[in-house]
């Protein structure tokens, strides 16, 4: 681990498999620039695909048997990466969808109809993924400051779990209730609630760094959600999504701005070229390693950005000198 002379806040975005794989590519891609482990994170807050690989990252799994197993070919990976993604869930859950979310989005329509929907597909395999790749934290919580974001069917707000305004839960639950995505996954019941994807109260949830005791040094966002111009051939619904993105994370950027003047913020999304194969489904395994490998060349060139680089220099270099693109 890297001793940073900086205190770096790290917000992992949702964004489906292929929004994992951003993360894993971009951390990747960081660590071999600078030496910087995301492990080394004062504060780590995580959102759907983003609490996955924060819980990952937590564990120190970040590594790339975690995320494609040991399979040698395209088929073996993905029936690997399936077998955790797609578990089939019992179908149930009818007359939750009507009361918690059909009947309230009628009387005031938005993009909450989804809430508590029957789910295809359980979280069961994400929990089996983060059990299996980080052990017995996986039962417990990081001892460093980690929080990941849930959504509260019934009371409609976000739940940052990993904090005193959350119940306390194992490490692999937080993660499959922050990445029950509606109409795709069975929403988690913990207690007596129930949980959806964190992404349905914002992509980013970047303002939870603000609970931290003291302003950090950096800010460090990752959005695989949040384009800032729409993919030339992509679907109307991306630029839906991401313009919802956009706002929540501008709105929370501008209020740790006003909080942190002193706080640097680093925003790295994914770049068309990226985006070409992570969309228009985030949650296609076929995508993850191209995304994957995709993000690493694209980030090649990101980093080494004399905006970008000379914010990753200043925090992450730890005193050590400093060549265009790398710590030495």
């Amino acid at each position: 681990m890297l001793s940073s002379v900086s205190t770096i806040g790290l917000v992992l975005g949702g964004g489906g498999i292929t929004g994992a794989a951003f993360h894993f590519g971009t951390l990747l891609a960081i660590e071999m620039a600078t030496g910087w482990n995301a492990d080394d994170a004062e504060v780590l807050v995580g959102t759907s695909s983003g609490a996955f690989v924060g819980a990952l990252a937590r564990g120190n799994a970040l590594h790339l048997d975690t995320f494609a197993g040991t399979g040698q070919t395209r088929e073996e990976i993905h029936t690997w990466l399936n077998g955790y993604v797609y578990p089939r869930a019992a179908p149930r859950g009818a007359l939750r969808w009507l009361r918690r979310g059909l009947l309230p989005a009628i009387r005031r329509p938005s993009l909450h109809v989804a809430l508590a929907s029957p789910g295809v597909y359980s979280t069961d395999g994400l929990s089996q993924w983060v059990t299996d790749a980080v052990g017995p934290l996986s039962e417990t919580w990081p001892d460093k400051p980690t929080v990941l974001v849930a959504y509260d069917v019934e009371r409609r707000e976000r739940v940052p779990f990993g904090t005193e305004a959350a119940p306390e839960i194992a490490l692999a639950r937080a993660v499959a209730a922050s990445s029950a995505v509606p109409l795709i996954y069975e929403p988690v019941h913990i207690g007596d609630r129930w949980y959806a994807d964190g992404g349905l109260a914002s992509g980013t949830s970047a303002d939870l760094l603000l609970a931290h005791r003291e302003p950090l040094d950096l800010a460090l966002i990752l959005a695989p959600f949040a384009a800032t111009e729409p993919r030339t051939s992509g679907r109307l619904y991306e630029d839906v999504f991401d313009r919802v993105g956009r706002a929540a994370l501008a709105s929370e950027v501008a209020k740790i701005r006003r909080e942190w003047p002193d706080t640097d913020i680093l925003v790295l999304r994914p770049t068309e070229a990226v985006l070409d194969l992570a969309r228009p489904n985030p949650m296609s395994v076929a995508a993850t390693i191209p995304t994957f490998l995709a993000t690493l060349r694209s980030m090649r060139h990101e980093l080494a950005h004399g905006s970008v680089w000379n914010i990753l220099a200043n925090h992450m270099c730890a005193g050590r000198a400093v060549a265009r693109g790398g710590c030495v």
